[in-house]
């Protein structure tokens, strides 16, 4: 499972997921664009369903790759730990693995019910500039998950949604950095207008 606002999504996470499924052998990887975030309100938010259209738009050429619609769809703030519940009741055979940034997963201690998510998962984090193994490390030593967890042996990319957002406020290309599908949404639909 990969969550994200994916506001805008961008080739860094295709890659990432492309990394994932090959490193773990997965067999599927299920994208969750977050419905409403309960810790913050996404930044120049186009709404749920406009992202959840952005996410399927990019995924959708990838392999063993699906987008799903479970916080989209479900009403009040998304929560990982109710997704891992709902992901793990529909594959009770399988096991799960989370992907999350080395940034995110320094604030992995303040999600809630990191335990449980951790019950229901293992964790796999792939590298972000900045951030190192031991940084993450502690974070998970001190959860007692230090055996749920593994580094994705992957380039650490510095490009963030937030960035692809300010370029398209800065009137700058995002062709290298955002699928062409998602770019031609973006343009005829008039994502982020408002920034312009």
């Amino acid at each position: 499972m990969f969550g994200s606002a994916f506001n805008p999504p961008q080739l860094a996470h295709i890659a990432v997921v492309e990394e994932a499924r090959q490193q773990l052998g997965l067999d599927l990887v299920v994208i969750v664009p977050t419905g409403e975030a309960y810790h913050k309100q996404p930044e120049s938010d186009p709404g749920r369903e406009l992202r959840f259209r952005m996410a399927e738009v990019a995924f959708s050429a990838a392999a063993g790759v699906t987008v799903s619609r479970c916080e989209i769809d479900r009403p009040g703030p998304s929560c990982t730990y109710v997704t891992l519940e709902q992901i793990a009741e529909e594959n009770p055979d399988s096991e799960i693995h989370l992907l999350m940034g080395a940034d995110a997963a320094c604030g992995f201690g303040g999600w809630r019910h990191p335990e449980r998510i951790l019950e229901l998962a293992r964790v796999a984090v792939f590298p972000r500039p900045g951030v190192g193994h031991e940084e993450v490390s502690r974070v998970f030593q001190r959860l007692g998950g230090s055996d749920r967890i593994e580094f994705l042996d992957a380039p650490a990319t510095g490009v963030s949604s937030s960035d692809v957002r300010g370029r398209i406020a800065s009137g700058l290309p995002i062709e290298d950095l955002v699928p062409q599908a998602v770019v031609e949404m973006i343009n005829n639909e008039g994502v982020y207008a408002s920034e312009l």
